[in-house]
């Protein structure tokens, strides 16, 4: 069995999935490595993660003194690994992610498989009951549609639906919760994008992925249960900000030069008069 898949982890107030996860992780076919970067947890998260290095060399761990964000500790993650890792694919899992013993690996044959082109690919995201994650296959953020929309939600223009014809789905964009590409891939890109602090830099990988020719997409053969949300459920108003930061930024980055100026000033109000909704909105769901 080849064994060539970096597991990158990045963890915040982890502590009610970390175990799961490393466990399922360290018996996982193909990895290699598992670095896990902690961005400040105080919750018992870090005493877990050094049980797990303590009895398996190949869980090393970053202990960030505050938190830089998810893009940043991904890529501090990526950094660590020396050559000697013998790593030629990068698995970025979520804490919250739990994967089966053969996901990583199927992850890895089907892009091996993508006809020569470089490959950035997500799984078939479901939750505890088993019902499929619309996270799991998205499109650009469209903000056309937002703009028409006013209120709605944003998540709810950015689903694809879902084709089980085919067990690799080319879309968009995936979900960063489980993502898994070449490590040349990742590395010709520039990595995750650090000005991006949660939410949205998922979005932009994918983005630049496919402007680089290689293909983005869902392997809906390979089933993993992501108890979405795990992490942030405390800080509703922190992750509300970012999420909306992040879209902004993503417009900034990828859309403002090609809009006029009512456009780009139609967007940053309509982004930032959905933030105290959205802040409700997680307020009334803890």
């Amino acid at each position: 069995m080849t064994h060539d898949i970096a597991a990158i982890v990045v963890s915040y107030s982890s502590a009610e999935t970390i175990d799961e996860c490393l466990l399922r992780l360290r018996a996982a076919h193909g990895v290699c490595a598992i670095r896990v970067v902690d961005n400040g947890s105080d919750d018992g998260t870090m005493e877990i993660v050094q049980r797990h290095a303590t009895h398996d060399p190949r869980v090393r761990f970053i202990a960030n003194p505050d938190n830089p964000g998810f893009a940043a500790a991904c890529n501090q993650g990526a950094a660590d690994l020396a050559d000697a890792d013998r790593a030629c694919w990068l698995a970025f899992v979520n804490p919250d992610c739990l994967v089966e013993i053969d996901s990583l690996a199927r992850l890895r044959a089907h892009a091996t498989e993508a006809g020569g082109r470089e490959a950035l690919l997500g799984a078939d995201l479901v939750d505890e009951a088993g019902d499929r994650d619309t996270a799991a296959r998205r499109r650009d953020p469209d903000f056309g549609s937002m703009l028409a929309g006013l209120l709605r939600p944003a998540a709810t223009q950015l689903g694809v639906a879902i084709d089980d014809a085919n067990a690799l789905q080319p879309v968009e964009a995936v979900s960063g919760a489980l993502m898994l590409a070449s490590r040349a891939l990742f590395e010709a890109i520039g990595g995750f994008d650090t000005g991006y602090r949660l939410h949205a830099e998922d979005l932009d990988l994918c983005r630049r992925a496919r402007e680089a020719g290689a293909l983005v997409a869902v392997a809906n053969d390979v089933r993993v249960v992501h108890l979405r949300g795990v992490s942030s459920r405390s800080r509703p108003l922190f992750v509300e900000w970012h999420k909306h930061r992040g879209l902004w930024r993503y417009f900034r980055k990828f859309e403002a030069g090609r809009r006029g100026v009512p456009v780009c000033a139609g967007v940053f109000t309509v982004i930032w008069l959905r933030f105290p909704l959205a802040v409700l909105r997680a307020w009334l769901r803890r």
